[in-house]
């Protein structure tokens, strides 16, 4: 059985993978996989370099967190393209798209690992999170295993615990359907500081170990990725089937939506542009020591794959 994990599973940002798993795309390539969710992210990354995993699906920076200076793991292919937050704060505040000014003296909720971008953001915003006393806090009830993070950042809007979260898009979502929460940034499609839609981008990950001993495994695992996205792209409605499968009824029932928004996004290359951005953001934040090269952090042995048809 091959062992994959997500650190947020009723969300748009790793469906690709729930998909290839569910729709037996995994299974095609000869590979019994079974997907769950393992939050939060440190924790994720964490059983990967302990070998209780075998892959991850999760933000590409988040990787450092347990393999530091891009030793012991590779990225292996893109989920999908750029940064995938989405800030969201409080309806009654009136806030307005892409004024970030709004977030002073506001406490902002973001689950471990996923702060930093936000911290970042504000920097390069120059909004100064001490000076204008903006509280980066975990998400209330966002504790324990089986946590999805964007229906809590939802929930504890809706409950008066925050003024505003930084989380995904299914998040995002239920905290605009329920009429709580404004959507003030999206990052992925040009809001915010212009280096935010670089920091980093949901990414296919395993050890340096698994690359060597079974490649072929490794390379098994890019292509059920690709296949997911074909399928999605062919029909974005079987986002729904998956959904129903995993998902409780209403988020089941979102999202075919937000794959739709992100079909264009479904590109599995991993360029050197993107690996030098999401770095330059690793080393600001404290991650990553020093410049490292390319092929230090991609398994370039399988780029290949990401033009090949599937």
């Amino acid at each position: 059985m091959i062992r994959i994990a997500v650190p947020d599973l009723i969300s748009n940002s790793y469906f690709p993978a729930v998909v290839a798993v569910e729709l037996g795309f995994f299974k095609s390539e000869g590979l019994d996989a079974s997907i769950d969710l393992l939050f939060p992210v440190p924790k994720t990354y964490a059983a990967l370099r302990d070998g209780d995993l075998d892959f991850v699906v999760g933000s590409a920076h988040a990787t450092l967190l347990a393999f530091p200076d891009w030793q012991g793991a590779k990225l292996l292919a893109a989920v999908a393209q750029h940064t995938y937050w989405f800030l969201v704060i409080r309806s009654d505040l009136k806030p307005k798209h892409g004024d970030l000014s709004v977030v002073k003296g506001l406490r902002i909720g973001a689950a471990p690992g996923v702060n930093l971008s936000l911290q970042r953001l504000l920097v390069e915003a120059d909004i100064d999170p001490e000076r204008d006393n903006v509280q980066i806090v975990p998400i209330p009830g966002a504790a324990g295993p089986n946590v999805s993070f964007g229906l809590s950042a939802a929930k504890a809007l809706e409950d008066g615990k925050l003024d505003g979260f930084w989380a995904n898009g299914m998040g995002c979502k239920v905290a605009l359907r329920r009429g709580v929460g404004t959507m003030v940034l999206d990052v992925r499609r040009g809001d915010g500081p212009a280096a935010a839609r670089h920091y980093t981008f949901p990414a296919l990950v395993t050890t340096e170990k698994r690359i060597q001993n079974e490649p072929a495994t490794a390379a098994a695992a890019i292509r059920a990725i690709m296949k997911a996205h074909k399928a999605l792209r062919e029909d974005v409605n079987r986002a729904t089937e998956v959904g129903k499968k995993r998902f409780p009824p209403s988020e089941a029932e979102l999202i075919a939506e937000l794959i739709r928004r992100d079909l264009p996004y479904y590109d599995p290359t991993i360029s050197e542009v993107t690996v030098a951005h999401m770095n330059r953001f690793a080393q600001d934040i404290g991650l990553l020591s020093a410049p490292v090269p390319y092929q230090q952090v991609v398994a370039t042995q399988f780029s290949h794959l990401w033009k090949e048809p599937v």
